[in-house]
C-alpha cells in the first residue's frame, strides 16, 4: 500500500519539477522565471521531506532550511532588482 503512495508522490513531484523547469527555460519574463525557480526549490524541499518520511530520519532538516533560505533570499534579491530598474513595466511610478 505504501509503495503505491510513494510512487504517486514521486510522480507528482517529478511532474512539478518538469513543469517548473519548462517555465524557467521558456520564461517569458524574469518574474516568471523567478517564480518557477522558487517552485522548483520548493519541490526539492518536498523531495527531501518525502525521503525523510520514507526512511524515518531527520538528518536532512538543515538541508531543507538552507534550501528555503536560498529560495527566499533569491526571490527578494530579484524583486529588489526588478523594482529598481528604470522603465520596468512592473513599476508605474518610474518616469
Amino acid at each position: 500500500m505504501f509503495e503505491i503512495l510513494y510512487g504517486v508522490a514521486a510522480a507528482l513531484l517529478a511532474a512539478t519539477a518538469i513543469i517548473s523547469m519548462y517555465r524557467v527555460i521558456v520564461g517569458p519574463t524574469i518574474l516568471d522565471r523567478v517564480i518557477a525557480s522558487d517552485v522548483l526549490l520548493t519541490t526539492l524541499i518536498l523531495v527531501v521531506a518525502t525521503e525523510m518520511v520514507i526512511n524515518a530520519h531527520t538528518r536532512t532538516i538543515p538541508l531543507m532550511v538552507i534550501l528555503a533560505a536560498t529560495a527566499i533570499f533569491g526571490t527578494v534579491a530579484v524583486a529588489r532588482f526588478v523594482t529598481k530598474t528604470e522603465g520596468s513595466p512592473w513599476r508605474k511610478d518610474v518616469p
